[in-house]
């Protein structure tokens, strides 16, 4: 037997059900993780609300994790009992004490990276990953500005360019997380809520504009980001919360590219580019996960009321055996 988190029902934070239910058991090809660490995201809530269409009840949510593989379904070499892993997603859920998980979504932890920074990886990084570089073409010496920057992705964002030889410009609501932001190598940071801040954006460039601008919150910001972002620039659109009316000759006047961005939509291949390079970035050091709270996993619900908070600092992490 083991404890989780599940869902019957579509709904708010209190559909999230803590329940003593059945061990999975790995099938061929399988692989049971012992879960330490489980990572919360945004679109956890918007599948639980029932926006990120149907889903078959119950369930248990989760994609992100950590944890130490617990046993080897048949036809399994590729790993052994007791090496330390972060999940890129998982056949059960990772809102759990054991998750049953295929081969290829598993990836080794490095012992100097904790199970609660493991479990701020899989989402974070990748979607970084492929908003600056597979679909944002960012290149070295280009000015990028990352919204909402203390972020778990803008934090991973941040990592990312600075690695990359870019320029940083990141914005944070809070003091404490313009602090974060300017620690991990931004060269600027400003508060997205001063009034005129975008013009900064533009007098920090050099009159410009920023090549590359990540959009985590477009409802509020993509407007503004076609009147400032440079010539043949790009807007990589992470995150939205409702709808707006924006005029598009901003875009027409630019030859500016505006691309959306859904993780769960990226080719195999180019995920394995990015699980590559996530491994290379943790074993030299540079990508550091940052967790801001931690939850006991029974308190899932608690943790999906702050992910939608302003004032996001690093990751939020659930922990199944407190």
């Amino acid at each position: 037997m083991m404890y989780a988190v599940r869902v019957h029902h579509f709904g708010g934070p209190e559909v999230l059900k803590w329940e003593q239910i059945d061990k999975p058991k790995p099938g061929p090809g399988e692989v049971l993780v012992r879960i330490e660490a489980v990572g919360v995201n945004p679109v956890d809530t918007y599948v639980r609300s029932g926006a990120s269409g149907p889903r078959s009840f119950p369930y248990i949510p989760g994609t992100d994790g950590a944890g130490v593989v617990e046993g080897l379904g048949p036809e399994v070499d590729e790993w052994k009992v007791g090496d330390r892993v972060y999940l890129t997603g998982s056949l059960t859920g990772t809102y759990a004490q054991y998750a049953t998980c295929q081969v290829d979504l598993l990836f080794p932890l490095p012992e100097k990276v904790s199970f609660a920074q493991g479990a701020a990886i899989y989402v974070p990084y990748s979607t970084a990953y492929r908003a600056l570089f597979q679909r944002g073409r960012a290149k070295a010496g280009e000015w990028v500005l990352v919204h909402g920057a203390s972020g778990g992705v803008g934090l991973a964002a941040v990592q990312w360019a600075v690695s990359r030889g870019l320029n940083v410009i990141g914005t944070a609501g809070s003091e404490a997380g313009r602090e974060a932001v300017l620690e991990q190598g931004a060269q600027h940071v400003l508060s997205h809520r001063q009034e005129g801040y975008m013009e900064e954006v533009v007098a920090l460039t050099g009159g410009q504009g920023p090549a590359l601008i990540i959009e985590m919150l477009a409802n509020l910001n993509l407007q503004k980001d076609l009147e400032i972002v440079a010539q043949h620039g790009r807007i990589v659109v992470v995150g939205n919360r409702g709808n707006l009316d924006f005029n598009p000759r901003a875009a027409m006047s630019k030859d500016a590219d505006v691309l959306g961005l859904l993780l769960f939509n990226t080719p195999p291949e180019e995920m394995r580019d990015i699980q590559a390079a996530i491994g290379a970035g943790l074993q030299a050091g540079f990508l550091k996960p940052v967790v801001s709270r931690r939850f006991p996993l029974e308190q899932a619900h608690l943790a999906h009321q702050a992910v939608l908070e302003p004032g996001a600092l690093g990751k939020i992490v659930l922990l199944p055996w407190v």
